[in-house]
């Protein structure tokens, strides 16, 4: 039995931690969901795709179907159910097995507990006692009873003196007698019938019996020859998970560092982007300074020229109106009107008192040749570095772990192949072979006892059929050569010999009955017993129960199933669970609970994630003091920026001059109101000139007017962009400087925790793989691998031959054959009786009686 010790030893090698976990990964495990759930999820784990262990596909479909003759099955049922209505008496057999342990002792059944149980066994078997003591009292004194029938016969008592009395109601009774022979023979045939279709039906199924055989052995061929592939399947497939593992350590940089990168980013990527949108706060500043400049400047020039155009234009219409025609008293009024609006012919805007900013902008050009923009960018690049930064801290760790894991998966291997399972499962394939042969040879045998078998059935049928054949022959001679005009003397030879055989029947049932009703209460003592007590708890599962009963076979001894197969009887393994398990068709490993027996997950906890893996993992550490998020120079380049002098601008004084108008009225509206004012006068050279006037006026406008105001525009908007700039720039520059130093602090000092917790979240997702291949190899164990079908198809196997095939047609057989004994009484009497009829009298009674013409005669 060495190869199924090896065969087990095997089968439980993937057993998995469901139930404990080693003291090295504990304590880590316990430690990582805690802190995961202070700081934040881990991430879900992807799942992995290990295939599908390659299947068994069993032939044995253990379950009958009777037929037609599955009627008479159930008529048997329902006749033991009311000669045995109680239900299976599982505790009574308990107390009788464990009172009785060490053997049946006649004296010990005097014990009160003894004399109760027996007391109750016989309450049980009631009806069985009844009808076994019914058959045997027929079996005794059925030949006694012929025997006196014979003397007394023979005495020409009992109906043995060949004389008969003459009645009115002659014919009436002779035809009653006749009829209930009829019946009764009937009857007779239907049980002969029922008889031999059980004892056929018995033939029949011994050929379904080869057939289970061939299918249940060849179903344990095919799960010894499938269970080395379904294990080589598992232990390939620790090479997905290694792979998997491999595969997450190649990408350490992004998966590790870019969480690190994403959990820090929060912090140092808002700092870095306020340095950058300050770099182009100087680059708009530049701009705004250099418009202002290029503005004021136009500003300044464009009033000095719009002064002088306003200037001598006042001159030459104050000398227009100094013209003789102006005194005319009409249009002296005009006149002095117009004149006293000369004044307005004036600017209004000083630009040359406003502040220069060719200071500040030179200070700005100053700030701008160091590109903070791109010293800004290096700050990006060296935090985005982070990815990268892992992989080369964390490079001669990834290739330790790679070597380890490839160790691993040696061990496994090399652990499978520790145990000669192939050729194990070669000698259990050997020996289903030679234990087919052997049953195979014995199919000759058994078919010669099976036709002895049929033979001897049918022998004890003839004898039903002989008495049969009397009572048949007998009616039809008898009814053929009754003559109802012969007397009981003068009777033909016919009728004569139809009496006889009826008598021979009577003889005949005598010989034969007591026999057959003694086959009758044997077997239906011993079979239906054996279905009340066996075949009936067995298809429920009673009779596990009791097989399972604890301390049934020992005291000492809880379980019997692992006290027998393993010798630890305190297993809690029973048949009765063994048998659903394979009945569903799980693997044997959980069936027989074999992590009991041999703890797997040690194996696994040294080899698939061991102590060494778990301080290499724990020895990952990242540095990242060379992260800087902005150089000295960018620094400075800030501080040169708040200190250029851009906030010492008067803005209030640009912005004063910027909302004044150009002149001091609207030289369009003067040049309108002088037109107006020259269609008043008379029409002359005065108005021509006055008209002449109010057009030089709009060229003016034109020409100096519109392009300062144009400069103004440019001027206001730059000035006020630059005053949103340089508001409290000293305070802005400063709030990027601390947020940048707090970001670098936050990854020189306090990254650590975050590098630690990231570490943590990467290093559970890769136990995580380790832990779904341990997961799928326990279940893949207790669902797929070495599925123990097989075994529940033997036993329900078993329970189809030895109680469908054999003990239900058993049972049927002796139903049929005690209804044709017990209808062999009636038939008895009425053969007895009707011989009269039938036979020749030696004497007869004379009657003077019109109504009987052949006694007058007489």
């Amino acid at each position: 039995m060495l190869w199924t010790r090896w065969l087990v030893l095997l089968l439980c090698w993937g057993a998995t931690g469901g139930e404990q976990q080693a003291d090295d990964r504990e304590g880590f495990a316990l430690e990582s969901r805690a802190d995961s759930r202070r700081q934040r999820s881990p991430p879900p784990v992807e799942p992995l795709d290990f295939g599908f262990v390659p299947s068994s596909v069993y032939d044995t479909h253990a379950y009958y179907e009777p037929g037609a003759v599955g009627i008479l099955f159930h008529m048997v049922h329902a006749f033991l159910y009311v000669v045995q209505p109680n239900h299976f008496p599982k505790d009574l057999i308990v107390r009788v097995i464990q009172q009785n342990m060490g053997g049946i002792k006649i004296e010990e059944w005097r014990k009160p507990e003894n004399v109760v149980l027996l007391l109750q066994w016989i309450y049980y078997e009631a009806g069985f006692l009844i009808c076994g003591t019914i058959g045997i009292l027929f079996v005794v004194l059925t030949p006694i009873i012929g025997m006196c029938f014979c003397v007394c016969r023979c005495c020409e008592n009992c109906g043995g003196e060949m004389h008969q009395r003459q009645r009115k109601n002659f014919d009436c009774q002779r035809g009653f007698y006749t009829a209930s022979l009829i019946a009764t023979s009937i009857f007779i045939v239907v049980g002969v019938l029922i008889a031999y279709a059980a004892n056929h039906n018995v033939s029949l199924q011994i050929k379904s019996t080869r057939r289970l055989i061939n299918t249940n052995m060849r179903d344990m061929k095919t799960f010894a020859n499938n269970t080395p592939a379904q294990i080589d399947y598992l232990t390939a497939q620790y090479t997905t998970a290694k792979n998997k593992v491999l595969s997450e350590l190649d990408n350490i940089g992004p998966l590790l560092g870019g969480r690190i990168h994403s959990h820090l980013e929060k912090e140092v990527v808002p700092s870095l982007d306020t340095a950058l949108r300050m770099a182009g706060a100087m680059r708009e500043t530049k701009e705004a300074l250099e418009n202002i400049s290029t503005s004021l400047e136009i500003l300044q020039e464009g009033t000095g020229k719009l002064q002088a155009s306003l200037s001598e234009e006042r001159a030459s219409l104050s000398n227009t109106l100094s013209d003789p025609a102006c005194t005319n008293g009409a249009v002296s009024h005009t006149c002095n009107t117009i004149r006293s609006t000369l004044s307005q012919l004036g600017i209004n805007a000083d630009y040359s008192k406003l502040q220069d900013v060719r200071h500040a902008l030179a200070n700005v050009d100053t700030v701008l040749k160091t590109d903070l923009s791109n010293i800004v960018q290096k700050g990006y690049t060296s935090f985005n570095d982070t990815p990268k930064l892992v992989k080369e801290q964390t490079k001669n760790i990834v290739s330790g772990v790679k070597g380890m894991l490839d160790k691993i998966g040696m061990e496994i291997i090399g652990f499978s192949k520790m145990f000669p399972v192939e050729a194990s499962l070669a000698n259990f394939t050997i020996f289903l072979t030679d234990g087919q042969k052997n049953i195979e040879s014995f199919y000759p045998q058994i078919d010669q006892m099976d036709f002895y078998r049929w033979i001897g059935c049918v022998a004890v049928l003839c004898m039903v059929v002989l008495v049969l054949a009397f009572n048949v022959l007998g009616l039809l001679c008898g009814t053929c050569g009754y003559d109802k005009q012969a007397t009981p003397t003068t009777r033909g030879c016919l009728s004569n010999t139809g009496g006889n055989l009826l008598m021979a029947g009577v003889g005949f049932s005598f010989i034969f009955v007591w026999i057959l009703m003694g086959i009758v209460t044997t077997l239906f003592v011993v079979g239906g017993n054996v279905e009340k007590l066996v075949c009936e708890p067995l298809a429920n599962r009673q009779l596990y129960k009791i097989i399972d009963t604890p301390y049934l076979v020992h005291p000492a001894k809880k379980n019997f199933l692992p006290g027998m197969l393993f010798q630890n009887p305190n297993i809690d393994l029973t048949l009765g669970s063994m048998y659903r398990d394979c009945y569903e068709n799980n693997g044997l490993y959980h069936a027989l609970q074999l992590e009991t027996m041999f703890n797997i997950n040690s194996f696994l906890n040294r080899t698939v994630y061991n102590r060494d893996l778990a301080k290499v993992f724990d020895s990952v550490q990242v540095d990242l003091q060379d992260i800087t998020l902005l150089e000295q120079a960018g620094r400075d380049n800030l501080i040169n920026f708040a200190n250029s002098g851009v906030g010492q601008i008067d803005y209030e004084a640009y912005l004063t001059e910027v909302n004044k108008g150009v002149t001091v009225m609207d030289l369009l509206s003067f040049s309108t109101d002088l037109e107006a004012q020259a269609d008043q006068l008379p029409r002359g050279a005065l108005e021509n000139a006055l008209k002449g006037h109010a057009s030089s006026i709009r060229q003016i406008h034109r020409e100096h007017v519109v392009p300062i105001e144009q400069a103004m525009s440019s001027l206001s908007q730059s000035i006020k962009l630059l005053q949103r700039t340089s508001n409290d720039l000293p305070v802005k520059v400063t709030n990027i400087l601390s947020a940048i130093d707090a970001a670098e602090y936050l990854i020189t000092h306090n990254a650590s925790h975050v590098v630690k917790q990231e570490t943590k979240a990467y290093i559970q997702s890769l136990v995580g793989y380790f832990k779904q291949y341990t997961d799928w190899v326990k279940n893949s164990l207790s669902t797929e691998v070495a599925q123990c079908k097989p075994i529940s198809n033997i036993v329900d196997s078993m329970e189809i031959v030895a109680c469908s095939f054999i003990l239900d047609s058993v049972n049927t057989f002796w139903f049929g054959l005690g209804g044709c004994c017990i209808l062999l009484i009636p038939s008895i009497i009425f053969s007895i009786k009707l011989a009269k009829y039938y036979r020749r009298m030696d004497t007869e009674d004379v009657f003077e009686d019109s109504s009987y013409p052949w006694l007058v005669s007489l």
